[in-house]
């Protein structure tokens, strides 16, 4: 379903992510962007970037498996942070629920986020089968 491309003529990646990847697969879904607002009380969690960071890919990870998905399917990520400075923090968290075979990945800093949120996740994910 997808191939990890590494060139040996391009930046080694110097985190958990992938130079590329190629992939041929049936179904193809671009998650919108995540925060880490707890479903259950509508409101940021608490905890700073650390449980921000947790709370959104838990998002991330419902989200997927309303079609049986898990964080396996994703193939590119792209995060936002309000302060470059917690890349490090949430490079951490990130390693910890996406394993080998890392998904291309894009982080920057932005100005502000939605809610005062401190990360932002978006994310595309594909696979050959879909639950309904």
């Amino acid at each position: 379903m997808k191939t990890i491309i590494s060139s040996p003529l391009a930046p080694k990646a110097v985190g958990p992510y992938s130079q590329a990847i190629l992939f041929n697969s049936k179904y193809q879904m671009e998650l919108s962007g995540q925060i880490g607002v707890n479903p259950s009380t509508g409101k940021l969690a608490e905890g700073g970037i650390e449980a921000e960071t947790e709370q959104t890919l838990a998002n991330i990870k419902n989200v997927l498996s309303e079609v049986g998905w898990t964080l396996k399917n994703v193939v590119k990520v792209r995060v936002f942070l309000a302060d470059i400075k917690d890349y490090g923090v949430v490079n951490e968290i990130y390693a910890k629920h996406f394993t080998e075979e890392y998904p291309a990945r894009v982080a920057l800093a932005v100005k502000q986020l939605p809610i005062g949120a401190l990360i932002e996740i978006e994310c595309t994910a594909v696979g050959d089968e879909i639950k309904k």
